[in-house]
């Protein structure tokens, strides 16, 4: 990607969703061409020129100081995340490029692998910045049993093809516009991180050209980050799970994260976790939807 286009596209989308009440600004006129601030308003609030403005706007940010970044990120407005993509957007126009990174690690340590099996009563996985999942316990597997049964022999499950590319997971995910719009702040999150990153942007490409509705959230250019939350989930087996997660980078191995799930003490999701435990060592290796009667979970 472009990340002069990107500079563009991100601060204009941005710049639309600030109305002039919120930036307590007074409306001037009533014949406003666009819903949310103008180029000369955004200049103002950050304290800069019009004319300097525009050219960041247009990408041209070639050596723009960080008080810059900062004031245009107080004026628009931004999030957390949204100020960090503003910033990795910017490292990525520099004049000097940072040296090389260190190579994304694809294969999952053997100490690493025995830390995610040792968790027995809660899903845990590994993946890395693109969303392949490279390692999952027992539990992991049976969670995602209709992802991993819809990969194919020697493949690497990936949670955003899954999202956008198989129906299940339309009802896996019970609010599933709500967690698809954060799927995507988050893989533009890590694009912004790494625009050169080849893996990224060829997942990215496959999704723009499989999926509209990939492609319509694209292009709200929003960002988030994916570190702790809530997941809402609907099990073929064991029914409704409210689960936490906790995602913990690892630094050792430079674009993998562990990610654990876990459920509230007493919960109905707890006691949901137990009877997928057990269908999990039953079933695992067929995770064709059972019912739990049969199964003796009932």
């Amino acid at each position: 990607m472009d990340p002069r286009a990107e500079i563009r596209t991100f601060l204009t989308s941005r710049r639309a969703k600030i109305t002039p009440a919120q930036a307590k600004l007074p409306a001037y006129g009533g014949n406003r061409r666009v819903a949310g601030l103008r180029r000369e308003e955004v200049a103002m609030l950050a304290g800069v020129s019009v004319d300097y403005y525009t050219k960041l706007e247009r990408g041209n940010f070639g050596s723009v100081s960080e008080s810059v970044l900062y004031a245009l990120a107080r004026a628009l407005q931004l999030t957390e995340p949204e100020r960090e993509h503003l910033f990795h957007l910017a490292a990525g126009t520099a004049t000097i490029k940072p040296g090389r990174r260190r190579a994304l690690a694809q294969t999952v340590r053997p100490a690493v692998q025995r830390v995610v099996d040792g968790l027995t009563d809660a899903p845990a996985f590994v993946r890395n910045n693109s969303r392949d999942l490279l390692a999952a316990n027992m539990m992991g597997r049976a969670l995602y049993s209709g992802m991993y049964g819809d990969t194919a022999p020697g493949e690497t499950p990936n949670t955003v093809r899954y999202f956008f590319f198989n129906e299940d997971a339309r009802t896996f995910f019970r609010d599933w516009n709500k967690s698809a719009a954060e799927v995507v702040a988050n893989l533009r999150t890590e694009v912004g991180r790494d625009p050169h990153d080849r893996a990224l942007q060829e997942l990215v490409a496959e999704l723009m050209a499989g999926s509209g509705e990939f492609a319509s959230l694209w292009a709200d250019h929003d960002v988030r980050y994916h570190d702790t939350g809530n997941k809402e989930l609907h099990h073929p087996v064991v029914g409704d799970l409210d689960l936490t997660f906790e995602v913990l980078d690892l630094p050792a191995d430079v674009g993998q994260s562990l990610i654990v799930y876990g459920a509230e003490p007493g919960s109905s999701t707890e006691e949901a976790l137990r009877l997928l435990s057990i269908w999990a060592a039953t079933n695992e290796g067929q995770w064709a939807p059972q019912d739990p009667a049969r199964e003796g979970l009932a």
